[in-house]
């Protein structure tokens, strides 16, 4: 049975993981930028058609013949007769198709067109969301909507998720200013409170208990997630979801005001600042390590021995130069790497081993850090901090 997601999927370590693990070969991996404003939104669809169109001729290259081809890509076909679905993109979107599994994610990540066909998906591009620019998430909670965003250091999409209430007015019915709170007749012992320091603990228990729905709606796709979470909202009702919050990387500062009039962007500019010194304390503390462990024999920048090392769970910490690839192949059972000069040799006998090096690293518990090349470690494309 085919694993259709026709939606917006959130980007977890669980999904990640997945992604990683399925080798029902040959996996196509399909990338694309999705501009969701202006008049560029309505190529969309054709680019997707194009991309969809040369996957199957990769697909063809590698064997498949056109009957299964066709059957391996018929959800993603299944998508381009879904007009109302390409009005909600945002900044890229990512497909993988392999054999009885389909996904497609729109994403915070400004890919280039890409078509890679091998025997595992193609997943460095979407590393930036689990290194130091890594990603984040935005609560944005007003009287009238409730919106989860994810986002990473240049951009954000609104994720549509399921069981969480959709507004503060489903629960309570209260009208927010700048200056009062003025409860509603339908509230029992309802009165009018002037000032943020006056509260009904009526009022205050029913917005806890709304607090703690969205807290058990989000647990199901926090629960793998190592991202941090920054709350926006009127300013007084911090503390409460504070209360209700069991996620532990909520951060302290919030964005403070009322959320509703505030468009995506927005909210990912100012989350940004505030979540950006948590993944720049974690690259600097695994840029020291590594530092301090060279000549110690537990850092390597050569990638037929990190290879290895990354298949047998030694790779603690991996760096990897963005924007580079080296091809080749990699055989687990001998740890013998082979190298292509090209992508296109890549194609019809090899992969990225950076990417495959990432996988490895990540299935074992790594951490995998994508880094401009400039502060590589030793300025190369790769580079490994071992664990032993």
């Amino acid at each position: 049975m085919v694993d259709l997601i026709p939606r917006q999927e959130i980007m977890t370590r669980k999904e990640f993981t997945l992604l990683m693990g399925t080798r029902n070969g040959p996996c196509a991996s399909i990338y694309m930028p999705t501009p969701w404003v202006g008049a560029e939104t309505q190529q969309n669809q054709i680019r997707f058609k194009n991309l969809l169109r040369i996957a199957a001729e990769k697909l063809s290259s590698k064997g498949v013949r056109t009957p299964e081809a066709e059957e391996m890509l018929s959800p993603a076909q299944e998508l381009l007769r879904n007009s109302p679905f390409w009005k909600k993109q945002n900044t890229g979107s990512a497909a993988f198709v392999s054999r009885g599994f389909f996904r497609f994610y729109r994403l915070p990540l400004d890919f280039q067109e890409m078509v890679h066909v091998s025997d595992r998906f193609l997943l460095k591009p979407i590393l930036p969301l689990f290194g130091s620019s890594g990603k984040f998430y935005v609560l944005a909670v007003s009287q009238k909507k409730v919106r989860f965003l994810q986002g990473a250091r240049n951009c954000i999409v609104e994720l549509d998720i399921q069981n969480v209430p959709k507004s503060l007015a489903e629960i309570v019915r209260f009208d927010v200013s700048d200056r009062q709170i003025r409860t509603q007749p339908s509230v029992k012992g309802s009165t009018t409170f002037h000032g943020h320091g006056v509260w009904s603990e009526d009022i205050k228990e029913q917005i806890l208990r709304y607090f703690k729905q969205i807290d058990r709606g989000l647990q199901e796709y926090l629960k793998e997630e190592k991202a941090p979470v920054v709350f926006a909202g009127v300013d007084y009702l911090f503390p409460i979801y504070r209360e209700a919050n069991s996620y532990p990387l909520l951060q302290e500062k919030p964005i403070t005001g009322n959320p509703e009039g505030l468009r995506a962007e927005e909210l990912g500019r100012t989350a940004w600042p505030i979540v950006q010194p948590y993944y720049m304390k974690i690259q600097e503390d695994a840029l020291d390590q590594y530092r301090q462990s060279a000549g110690t024999g537990l850092t390597s920048n050569r990638l037929e021995e990190i290879l290895p090392a990354a298949y047998h769970g030694r790779v603690g910490v991996l760096f990897l130069a963005a924007g580079k690839n080296r091809w080749g192949r990699f055989d687990p059972a001998t740890g013998s790497v082979s190298f292509h000069e090209t992508a296109g040799a890549a194609e019809t006998n090899g992969e990225d081993l950076l990417d495959v090096a990432a996988i490895y690293a990540y299935l074992n518990g790594g951490a995998v850090y994508e880094l401009p090349p400039e502060i590589m470690p030793e300025r190369s494309e790769v580079s490994a901090l071992l664990r032993y």
